[in-house]
């Protein structure tokens, strides 16, 4: 792992997020985005060299809903930035982590994703990331 690639916090309100961290960082998302496929839709905030992703769900079965209904708004993961998610999800697999999905999926801002199971990283859902050439 390179290093953090984002922090993904889930919100209730999109609209009502941006307009909060638009005021805390000083200039608007750079990026807003739907990803159908995980029921989500999406702002992405740079804060100096650091990225916040915020997410909300589009559907009641999302990740995003459960996890709200569960936990309420916060921080939802934490995004690794990988050169080669096959390798690095081979390599923590063998480590004994469980991934949630061995085949990496489209994500959000133009990214292969793949995510472990909290209940082996200390209670953090930790998401890997590489960049789609």
């Amino acid at each position: 792992m390179r290093k953090i690639e984002h922090i993904g916090i889930a919100v209730n309100d999109l609209a009502v997020s941006n307009q909060l961290f638009e005021k805390l960082f000083g200039q608007p998302p750079y990026k807003q985005e739907e990803v159908a496929s995980e029921g989500v839709k999406t702002s992405f905030f740079m804060n100096g060299p650091n990225k916040i992703e915020l997410l909300e769900a589009t559907n009641t079965d999302s990740p995003i809903a459960k996890f709200l209904e569960k936990k309420g708004e916060g921080i939802h993961h934490i995004a690794f930035d990988v050169e080669n998610i096959v390798a690095e999800i081979e390599r923590l697999q063998k480590e004994g982590f469980v991934v949630l999905n061995e085949t990496p999926k489209k994500g959000a801002d133009n990214k292969l994703v793949s995510f472990l199971h909290p209940k082996g990283t200390n209670g953090v859902l930790i998401e890997l990331c590489q960049e789609i050439p």
